[in-house]
């Protein structure tokens, strides 16, 4: 069934496109755990007041995205009947003013969060650092900047997803501006997040071009952007892997190791599809893009993972545990 045929809630649902809220929710959950680890122990508050603000960022920028694009996504639809998904807008799934309605009031909630965190649990300049991640996604699409359609926006996103969203989160779990283990990280997270920017213009090269978007694939075109892409998961890879040498107390390569495994495995992956995934190749596109979010989406999860695991096992009696895994296997072997 069309998305504008389906009941309201699902028209909704469809419009939030719930399968991109892992771009922002995983790097939340890495500043997350960051926060925690840097102050040995775990706020209750800064998790859900991270968790609050992040869901609001991303209903403000999902429905804020269509909103300011509807011209580029009317003229897409127009070039490419067939092509991709339907749009919000243009093939009426929701009207114009309600996502605008309801955009303003996610970012007006989360600058409200920001708030909340900083008069009930202390982290001063908590509102300062929400309105900074609001304004920056205004930047994006919006006057006065609009860095989406003069260039930039790319960096833009970088700074984002990779910096300001986990900063947020990390800040409001451990109430230290600048935690050491988030500042071992990031630079990794920056390409990261910079790959996912380019990568999500790659399959509107053409619309945004005659829309007058000015974004690296529009400028460089598909194979430039392509190994861009590719060569920045692998810089990520390498960053991860130096600051795990240079800083092991922050990032301890027992944690990054495995992380950098997955990326690698994802890149190989991403490497093999990129040959099909030429200008217009919408189906090829979209497993391209999987397959890079399997990249950073995996890596960044499964550093995440290992510090919680580092810091259990730090916290259990290790007799304990060596006991319990000898009784398992123990008892395992000796059933029938």
């Amino acid at each position: 069934m069309h998305p504008a045929l389906r009941p309201l809630p699902q028209r909704w649902l469809y419009a939030l496109k719930l399968a991109s809220w892992p771009k922002l929710l995983v790097p939340a959950l890495l500043g997350q755990v960051l926060g925690a680890v840097a102050v040995d122990g775990i706020s209750w508050g800064g998790l859900a007041l991270g968790l609050g603000f992040t869901l609001c960022q991303l209903v403000y920028i999902v429905l804020l995205n269509d909103w300011g694009d509807v011209e580029v996504d009317t003229l897409k639809r127009r070039m490419f009947p067939t092509g991709g998904s339907p749009k919000t807008i243009p093939d009426g799934v929701l009207h114009a003013q309600s996502l605008w309605m309801a955009g303003v009031g996610a970012a007006v909630m989360a600058i409200a969060i920001g708030l909340c965190g900083e008069l009930a649990l202390g982290r001063s300049g908590l509102m300062l650092g929400a309105v900074v991640c609001v304004t920056l996604f205004w930047s994006y699409s919006f006057p006065p900047l609009r860095m989406n359609y003069r260039g930039g926006g790319e960096f833009l996103e970088m700074t984002g997803v990779g910096l300001a969203i986990p900063w947020f989160n990390a800040y409001a779990q451990s109430g230290d501006v600048a935690p050491e283990p988030l500042l071992a990280v990031l630079p990794g997270l920056w390409m990261l997040a910079l790959a996912g920017a380019i990568a999500s213009g790659l399959s509107d090269e053409q619309s945004d071009r005659r829309g007058g978007k000015v974004t690296y694939v529009t400028e460089y075109g598909n194979q430039a952007a392509r190994a861009a892409v590719e060569n920045l998961v692998i810089a990520a890879a390498l960053l991860w892997s130096f600051a795990s040498r240079l800083a092991p107390d922050l990032l301890p390569p027992i944690i990054a190791t495995p992380a950098v495994v997955v990326m690698l495995l994802c890149w190989r992956e991403l490497v093999a599809h990129s040959v099909r995934s030429g200008t217009n190749q919408f189906a090829a596109i979209a497993r391209y893009k999987q397959w890079l979010r399997s990249a950073c989406w995996g890596g960044m999860l499964t550093m995440a993972a290992g510090f919680v695991l580092l810091e259990l096992v730090a916290r259990l009696d290790l007799q304990a545990v060596y006991a319990a895994v000898f009784g398992f296997v123990f008892g395992f072997g000796c059933v029938p």
